[in-house]
């Protein structure tokens, strides 16, 4: 191997907002109010400045930066990109074993994966490249990564996103997050105005939310200890206030809720046998009472659940559940549907979205889920202008492919002529505000003849064309004619 002189310490950022792992980190709900927080490799410490500023109380040590700096035990440590540019194997991996004898919650690790190495140019180098600024870098696959982690340190990683991963030192914590992943649409109920519940809505307020959550009531050791004293001295005891809210709401309501509930615990079974299956003893308890209450008992539970993972390997049951799915957009090769929309999908496609999450942590950004009806891969699509834009462009899309484990990643923000799409009201669910709205122009378009070609307007420059030759064009959600002579 050719000799290097190592220039980690130009690799770190200036940052100007919370870098992407610690921002995952914070939406994830795994930085919690009073946790200890320690960036191990923190570069310049801008992580560090912000998350004091958010009230945590934070330590960090860089070997260039902020040497002085003592590593010190705390509740999350953070490795962010640190692995990608450390030259040695044995050096790396030491350096994740040091972090995670660190983190007494969870340890998050982030590296940067192979699609952000292309473009750039450079000479190889171990196992990564020496690129043109002088600089190691190490570009990971994904689940390239999550195997050299798990491996590294004997525990299970699991995804928050392409390139961040969750190492939990409790099984019952990491079964919560794998659990959260499922968590789908909750409506709200009304309460009928009575006088009796009216006196103590304030009290029971965590009850009400609790039971919106789980789909029943809170056991006593479920509250806190001052939650669990406002209800004593309202109502009696925890039982009395979900008897009382039960009376003054629908009846219908908690029925939903209790079918929706259990489907959601059946596809977090589904998901935990795609990577591996705790115990029941390993489950959070509320996690745990929640099984109990909708599954009877864990073996019977996973037992369905595996019979919803074992279709997903059939490619034929995919298939016809894509075609049954009475929201999204169907076509030849795919159904296509809003994230928001997911929860109205058969169960089936439900847990073949879990274990695509599961796998990769899922896209943040996308605001469309593409299930292949032909093959077994799920794809997550961003389309930014999805809202406001009547016919909006891709952006990038996130492709899994779940018989062979691998994620790839499409960027089309550079493209001149990006995927655009129609028919919005087909995407989203009979619930969505504007749907009315995005359906008028579906009509109007139908009618002015723009979709006699579908095979033309599937992309931005074929759409434009359509348009100009039709002298049309789209105003918001409204289609209008161009005057003769005037471009648009």
């Amino acid at each position: 191997m050719a000799a290097y002189a190592s220039e980690r310490h130009r690799t770190a950022l200036g940052r100007a907002a919370l870098s992407r792992p610690v921002a995952t980190a914070l939406a994830d709900g795994i930085l919690a109010t009073g946790d200890t927080v320690f960036d191990y490799g923190c570069g310049k410490g801008g992580d560090l400045e912000r998350l004091a500023a958010l009230g945590f109380t934070v330590g960090g040590w860089d070997p260039a930066h902020r040497p002085q700096g003592v590593r010190t035990r705390s509740d999350v440590v953070n490795l962010g990109y640190v692995v990608n540019v450390i030259e040695r194997l044995p050096e790396r991996s030491q350096a994740l074993r040091d972090a995670w004898e660190l983190a007494s919650k969870v340890l998050i690790v982030s590296a940067r994966m192979a699609w952000d190495a292309r473009g750039l140019t450079g000479r190889p180098f171990g196992d990564g490249m020496i690129t043109g600024t002088g600089t190691f870098q190490k570009f990971y696959d994904h689940a390239e990564l999550i195997d050299w982690v798990e491996t590294t340190l004997g525990n299970r990683a699991h995804a928050a996103s392409p390139g961040i991963l969750y190492v939990f030192r409790s099984e019952a914590e990491a079964q919560q997050f794998v659990a959260s992943r499922v968590y789908t649409f909750r409506p709200r109920t009304s309460v009928d105005p009575v006088r009796q519940y009216e006196d103590v809505r304030e009290a029971l307020e965590p009850v009400l939310d609790f039971m919106r959550t789980h789909a029943r009531g809170p056991k006593p050791s479920e509250l806190s200890v001052a939650e669990l004293e406002r209800v004593r001295n309202a109502v009696g005891s925890a039982g009395a206030a979900e008897r009382l809210i039960r009376r003054v709401t629908d009846e219908d309501y908690w029925r939903d809720l209790a079918s929706r509930r259990r489907r959601e615990l059946l596809i977090y079974i589904a998901m935990s046998r795609f990577g591996y299956r705790p115990r029941f003893s390993d489950l959070d308890p509320t996690l745990a009472n929640d099984i109990r209450t909708f599954l009877g008992n864990y073996s019977a539970g996973c037992r369905e659940g595996d019979a919803l993972l074992a279709q997903c390997g059939d490619q034929a049951s995919v298939y016809f559940a894509a075609r049954r799915s009475e929201v999204g957009k169907q076509t030849p090769t795919a159904l296509y549907l809003h994230r928001d929309a997911v929860d109205e999908l058969p169960a089936l496609l439900q847990v073949l979205d879990g274990c695509a999450r599961v796998l990769t942590g899922g896209a943040r950004e996308a605001n469309l889920v593409k299930f292949h009806v032909s093959e077994p891969k799920v794809s997550y699509l961003h389309y930014p202008g999805f809202a406001t834009d009547a016919h909006p462009v891709l952006a990038e899309a996130l492709i899994v492919d779940l018989r062979d484990r691998t994620v790839a990643w499409r960027n089309y923000r550079s493209s001149g002529n990006p995927p655009v799409i129609h028919r919005k009201e087909e995407f989203v669910t009979a619930r969505h505000p504007r749907r009315e709205l995005y359906a008028r122009l579906t009509r109007a378009e139908t009618r002015a003849g723009l979709y006699a070609a579908p095979e033309r307007i599937g992309t931005l420059r074929g759409w434009e064309a359509t348009l100009d030759s039709a002298g049309l064009a789209v105003r918001g959600h409204r289609l209008v004619r161009v005057p003769s002579g005037v471009t648009e």
